[in-house]
């Protein structure tokens, strides 16, 4: 006979009131386990403890579908203990080493070096710009790369960066430049980008064979130039592809590049808008040599690598989780040389000075690889 479900239902209350009690329980022990951790300077974090607990916990299980879940169950415990004492050693354990240093506002002024890939007419000459206000040197270099490189040995003071764009997504190589060059992410500027068609005074669109532009120009006109059937080749600058059309004096090559960028090289415009979107816009960075942020900072962004294993990575995010943190964006970008195993790139909203962002880049510092804060800026978004 099956026995009435309302029975049933207030057996589980009564064992659910049990599993809550237990659970009190053993998060007091876990205080008195992070006191004793602080104490003799032991991590929290101890993988090979936890995965032999798990075992030997899931054997204790009369079915293995019961096994299987007694260890999603105490991985879930144990990871709630983990963070919980985070949180207990948060403060006492002092700020995370690698935050950078605060400062009032971004330092600049007229003697200010800042860079942008390419050359005049590129829309990361607009974003320059448009952050310094006018206010400080803009210098062309040829590529993302050395920019990167004349920031990081002191030859400029910024370097403005397309980080992504809201149509093709994030920018190939800017975050490997980043961590590769100890560069730290300082501001952003959100720059609206209309990407026409450009071609030598009097060119027909009929004329045209051969469109040049940056790979995300490209990118970000795919539908017109598959459709047109012309031949696209990437340049590493949109503002460089129009003075190229421009030197070589060929009515069967066109541009994608600026409105501004026909102005500066003499150009027409064949088509005003290839943009997919109407609201396309590309999100640069600002990033500078000084491990520093402004006190207004709004996002953190940080990196790190993670071991190629189940959960691994749902352990991370469940840092934000628990501490009540929104990410605005997460990338992952393969790691060289170890086949199906990534960087992960997170920007998250909060200030570093912030208690839950704190507690949260401590427990992931602790519990993943190449862990690295990028940066904390002030969004536009």
């Amino acid at each position: 006979m099956v026995q009435d479900l309302s029975v049933t239902r207030s057996r589980i209350d009564e064992v659910d009131r049990q599993i809550v009690a237990l659970f009190e329980k053993r998060m007091e022990l876990a205080l008195d386990v992070a006191r004793y951790k602080e104490e003799v300077g032991k991590p929290v974090y101890d993988r090979v403890r936890e995965q032999e607990k798990l075992e030997t916990l899931s054997a204790l299980a009369h079915t293995q579908d019961n096994a299987t879940g007694v260890r999603e169950l105490f991985s879930q415990i144990m990871a709630i203990s983990r963070r919980y004492q985070y949180s207990v050693l948060g403060e006492k354990g002092g700020p995370l080493a690698q935050m950078p240093q605060e400062v009032e506002r971004l330092p600049f002024s007229e003697d200010t070096v800042a860079v942008y890939a390419g050359v005049p007419g590129a829309f990361a000459e607009e974003a320059l710009a448009a952050y310094f206000g006018g206010m400080v040197q803009a210098r062309p270099v040829k590529d993302f790369a050395e920019a990167a490189e004349l920031v990081a040995g002191g030859g400029a003071d910024y370097a403005v960066l397309p980080l992504e764009n809201s149509s093709a997504g994030f920018v190939n190589g800017i975050y490997d430049l980043l961590a590769g060059h100890g560069l730290t992410i300082v501001g952003e500027q959100l720059l609206r980008v209309d990407q026409c068609l450009l071609g030598l005074p009097g060119t027909e669109l009929s004329m045209v064979r051969t469109v040049y532009s940056h790979p995300q120009g490209l990118m970000q006109a795919k539908e017109y130039l598959e459709d047109k059937g012309f031949r696209q080749v990437g340049m590493s600058n949109t503002a460089l592809a129009a003075r190229k059309v421009c030197e070589d004096g060929d009515p069967s090559q066109a541009a994608i590049a600026s409105a501004r960028a026909a102005r500066l090289y003499g150009l027409e415009i064949l088509n005003p808008r290839l943009n997919v979107s109407d609201r396309n816009t590309t999100r640069f960075v600002i990033v500078s040599g000084r491990h520093i942020y402004e006190r207004a900072a709004n996002r953190v962004s940080i990196s790190f690598s993670i071991p190629h294993a189940c959960g691994t990575l749902y352990n991370v995010m469940s840092h934000f989780i628990y501490n009540g943190i929104n990410l605005t964006s997460i990338e992952s970008v393969p790691l060289s040389g170890k086949q199906w195993e990534y960087s992960f790139f997170v920007e998250l909203e909060g200030n570093p000075g912030d208690s839950g962002v704190k507690n949260a880049m401590k427990g992931i510092m602790a519990e993943t690889e190449e862990f690295r804060i990028l940066g904390c800026f002030v969004s536009k978004q």
